[in-house]
């Protein structure tokens, strides 16, 4: 039994840990490109599902895929629908590895071919440095999973002279859903569904299972694929959760649709079979696989708006807070993270500048350090947040953008303290002697609101720090006249100081301003952004 054991769990757990290495690896050789892809091309729903297609197929792993993509979801890089249509995709892709292990590691003893290839990766990572480190660990991963699978028959083949699990029941559909949970479960324990299709793929290939049977292994194997996305959104954003929900139905329907039309699917294998030359086994199962995700696929595209808005009424929005996108999950991707506290601070800064207009306009109430109290919040949240993305020591433009939001965040919060101060004396707003003052800065506000806008901070700075200075230089002069008493003559001593300090506050507003523009200016990674649709 131990002959049998043995190899059988070794053989899945080489598989597994070459799978790991090799995501692992293509990840970081060239994880910035895909990630690039992911949010630079799905304008529309054919793009996003291509994009995925071809992000899952290169790392080879859904969920390396999924978790990136709830990533660009929760920082607001790529909308929902658009998220729907790469998590789609996702699906698809990772149904290339059944072609691989198909086509490949039944047909040739790659364990014994690929033994070199662990050496060569294993030194290339331990010699090399930066990426090309990294694909010498893609190259190690990828011998390894084939040595895996080699091991992996072995167990299985002694596993089919123990238990004739093809003689087990599988023409009713109680069966195929039966076993359908069995393939969810695999999956939920190995969290993997590469390796639980790897498994079944084995089993069939050493005619353990029949082929009804790894079908409906495969079509669980997909269902359970889905948790590591679901897992990854606890506790986390409601652009998350709704993406992990969009990806679970997408493929809990696929597979009860697959399981419902299976006698359909095995004819059309059986028909491929006979007119392609489609090999029996192994690689129609892969056919099997691509075939009803794929019909999943056409189904789901044309419809995906319409599923976009039934998964937004499932899961409502009822968080309106400006920090809502600050997910948990975009601490592993500090740029993403980086991105998502950029666009908090952005709002945050819009939100603070609207309530300073109201003050120069004299429309605030009572009501509006209520406001100023929850704007308060708001950069506290994200100053919390920025403080615990970690950005490597050799990620010199993270690290810059990081450093920008600190500082900008300090002079929101001082903002936000003057907006306090201006407000208790708002009963003097709109005395003559501060005209000349609240235009200048309507002035900076508006250049500062309108980089905001815009997203165009860097240009519109230079312009703001010089209203603010010329601010600064007129509200000194009018106070140094104040003090003389050239222009104080109708003014009580405690107005005339009262007057003073309120110049003072609209000066360091004014200052405040421009630094918040220029460090948010600094502040904004590097993320590219898909292209509209259309």
């Amino acid at each position: 039994m131990l002959d049998i054991l043995f190899p059988f769990l070794g053989g899945l757990g080489l598989f597994l840990v070459g799978m790991m290495l090799l995501s692992q690896g293509l990840i970081a050789f060239g994880g910035d490109l895909i990630k690039q892809a992911l949010a630079r091309f799905t304008g529309t729903p054919t793009k996003a599902v291509i994009s995925g297609t071809l992000a899952t197929m290169v790392v080879q792993s859904s969920s390396a895929t999924t978790v990136t993509l709830i990533g660009f979801v929760s920082a607001g890089l790529i909308s929902f629908t658009q998220a729907i249509g790469v998590s789609i995709g996702a699906s698809l892709g990772n149904t290339a590895t059944g072609w691989i292990v198909a086509g490949l590691g039944f047909k040739i003893n790659l364990g014994f071919y690929t033994l070199p290839l662990i050496g060569f990766g294993a030194l290339i990572k331990l010699l090399g440095r930066g990426r090309i480190a990294e694909l010498g660990l893609a190259m190690a991963g990828f011998g390894t999973m084939f040595v895996g699978l080699d091991t992996l028959q072995t167990g299985m083949l002694g596993f089919a002279t123990l238990f004739d699990f093809a003689s087990l029941p599988a023409a009713s559909y109680g069966a195929s859903l039966l076993i359908l949970l069995f393939g969810f479960g695999l999956t939920a324990v190995l969290q993997s569904s590469t390796a639980a299709i790897a498994t079944t793929l084995t089993a069939l290939h050493t005619q353990t299972i029949n082929f009804d049977q790894a079908a409906a292994l495969v079509v669980g194997a997909a269902i359970g694929t889905t948790l590591t996305g679901v897992l990854v959104t606890i506790g986390g954003t409601i652009h998350a959760k709704r993406t992990a929900l969009a990806y679970v139905l997408f493929n809990a329907s696929t597979g009860i649709l697959a399981i419902a039309s299976l006698p359909v699917l095995s004819g059309m294998i059986g028909w491929l079979r006979l007119h392609t030359g489609l090999d029996p086994g192994a690689m129609s199962l892969a056919a099997f696989h691509t075939l009803f995700i794929g019909l999943g696929v056409l189904i789901f595209l044309p419809l995906i708006a319409k599923f976009a808005a039934l998964v937004e009424g499932l899961l409502p929005d009822d968080d309106e807070s400006l920090t809502q996108r600050l997910d948990d999950s975009l601490l592993a991707i500090p740029t993403l993270a980086l991105e998502a506290a950029q666009r908090a601070l952005e709002n945050t800064a819009l939100e603070l500048f609207e309530a300073y207009r109201a003050l120069l306009r004299n429309e605030a109430s009572e009501a509006q350090p209520v406001n100023l109290g929850q704007l308060g919040h708001s950069l506290e949240t994200t100053s919390a947040f920025v403080s615990r993305i970690e950005v490597l020591s050799s990620d010199a433009a993270s690290t810059t953008h990081r450093i920008a939001q600190l500082h900008a965040i300090d002079h929101l919060l001082r903002f936000r303290t003057r907006l306090d101060d201006l407000h208790r004396a708002r009963h003097q707003l709109g005395s003559p002697p501060y005209a000349w003052a609240f235009e200048r800065s309507r002035q900076i506000l508006d250049l500062a609101v309108r980089g905001l806008r815009e997203a165009n901070l860097a240009n519109v700075v230079p312009e703001v720090e010089a209203q603010a200075s010329a601010l600064a230089a007129l509200s000194r002069e009018m106070r140094h006249e104040l003090l003389k008493g050239t222009v104080a003559d109708a003014l009580k001593t405690a107005d005339l100081l009262a007057t003073a300090d309120a110049y003072r506050w609209l000066e360091r507003i004014g200052h405040h301003v421009w630094r918040i523009s220029h460090y948010l200016s600094l502040g904004r990674p590097e993320v590219p952004h898909s292209e509209p649709p259309g």
